[in-house]
This record gives C-alpha cells, structure tokens and sequence, in this order.
C-alpha cells in the first residue's frame, strides 16, 4: 500500500493537536490525500481547491516517490480574517511495489486532483535454487 513519507516530530504535536493547531507543528497537511485501488489502479485523491492545474500544480517521480507540488498565491482584499492557506505545498508519496510510473495519468476537476497509476500482476515469487559446494 502506499505510504506517506513521514515528517520530523515536534515535541508537543499532542498539545497542538488538542488546541486544534492547524500550524507547522501540528499532524495536519494542507493537502489532503486519499488512496484506494480499483480495477488495477491506485488512485490518489488530493484536495487542492482554487488552483489552474497548468500553472500552480506539478507531479514529478523520482525513483518509487511521487512528488505533488502546488503553489497558491494569496490575493489581497483589504480583508481581516482569512482561514485559506496560501503559499508552497509539497507531498511525497512512495508508490507501491509493481506500480507503473511511466503510464501514470492526472486530472483535475472541481478543486480536485485524481492521479491515477497502474499497478503491475506481481506474479508469484521466483525460488533461486542453492547450489551444493563440492568438497
């Protein structure tokens, strides 16, 4: 299955946690994942609303971690209060044994990101035979 690269710890996250930090030092990610398999596929889900997929959205690979980026710029209105996140957001994801990174596909629909990657028939294991050493 596929795993989150994980993050360094902070000393009081259960604290912040309890405060309901949404901050540096808390477990919540401004990009929100989800990932299930279907027909062959891990699909992964991001949330990632307000954003023009060619310009602010980038999936890179690098050996078995896919990377997504997006940047959303902040707009000024003169306003007093804003809960929206804004700036760099970054997430590796390490993709699973027999997934097929050349054919992975994304799309973008209503603040969604969907990437979908085929996943390989991981056959049966293959026995080596061991050799006896002659005396």
């Amino acid at each position: 299955m596929i795993q989150l690269t994980p993050r360094r710890g902070t000393p009081m996250p259960d604290l912040l946690e309890r405060l309901g930090s949404r901050g540096p030092f808390g477990d919540h990610h401004p990009v929100k994942v989800e990932t299930y398999a279907e027909e062959g596929e891990l699909i992964v889900r991001c949330e990632l609303p307000g954003m023009n997929p060619e310009r602010d959205i980038h999936l890179t690979v690098e050996g078995t971690v896919l990377k997504i980026s997006a940047k959303r710029g902040r707009e000024e209105h003169g306003y007093h209060h804003t809960e929206f996140q804004y700036g760099a957001f970054t997430r590796s994801l390490t993709l699973p044994a027999g997934a097929d990174a050349d054919q992975i596909k994304a799309d973008y629909d209503a603040g969604i990101l969907t990437i979908r990657i085929p996943l390989r028939e991981s056959g049966a294991g293959k026995e080596i035979p061991v050799a006896r050493r002659g005396r």
